[in-house]
């Protein structure tokens, strides 16, 4: 229930995007719309009772749609809708990971100079998630995560799979718009949110979990 309310939730406020930016015409021209995929390296970066978690960079993936609605020449707010894959390896074999689906809204300010035949992108702004699935492979087999904000104290073995449903973060780009409208970027998250349930009695700083990454992609503007 919680995730088709985010969705219709997420949707609308895309929508009011949409319907605002086109019924606004500027001096600097309309509202363009544009669709986004590519590929994910991510990790979890934080702590565990004190250590540094020792997780590796996994792969996955991210697609969506955008507008870009002007706000003076070459400046531009750009709000999307983007369906993320995110987690990390557990160790260097790839033998356990952790797999969270997450959508996402980014809203960006993009500045847009012309640059040769196209344009340079350069962005930055933040992003909010919503996790809507997510498992912990193994060769011992899948276990479906737990979404919860809270642990109790006996349950802390849970710690690794369990997490909270909300995400918080920054987002940064650069890339090159060619004349054809086709557009190639370089994108980078730092998650500002702990993800990691809070365990009853325990301190804080000692369960911290966030999510960090970079990737590369496609996009093409209508």
């Amino acid at each position: 229930m919680k995730t088709k309310v985010f969705a219709f939730t997420a949707a609308c406020l895309l929508g009011t995007f949409i319907l605002q930016a086109q019924s606004t015409k500027t001096t600097v021209g309309g509202t363009t719309f544009g669709v986004r995929a590519g590929i994910n390296f991510q990790n979890l970066n934080g702590e565990f009772l004190g250590n540094d978690l020792d997780f590796k960079l996994k792969t996955g993936f991210h697609i969506g749609v955008n507008a870009e609605i002007p706000i003076a020449d070459e400046f531009y707010i750009q709000p999307g809708l983007l369906f993320s894959t995110k987690g990390a390896n557990w160790d260097d074999d790839d033998d356990t990971k952790t797999n969270i689906s997450y959508l996402e809204l980014p809203v960006n300010f993009l500045y847009k100079p012309v640059l040769g035949t196209g344009k340079l992108l350069l962005g930055f702004g933040p992003y909010a998630g919503y996790a809507i699935g997510g498992k912990v492979k193994s060769d011992d087999g899948d276990v479906d995560l737990e979404f919860e904000s809270e642990l109790p104290a006996n349950q802390v073995g849970m710690y690794f799979y369990t997490v909270r449903r909300f995400d918080f973060g920054a987002n940064l780009l650069a890339g090159y718009e060619f004349n054809n409208k086709l557009s190639f970027q370089l994108n980078a998250q730092l998650g500002l949110t702990n993800i990691s349930p809070e365990v009853v009695g325990a301190d804080k700083d000692d369960f911290k979990t966030k999510n960090t990454g970079f990737g590369v992609s496609v996009g093409y503007r209508f």
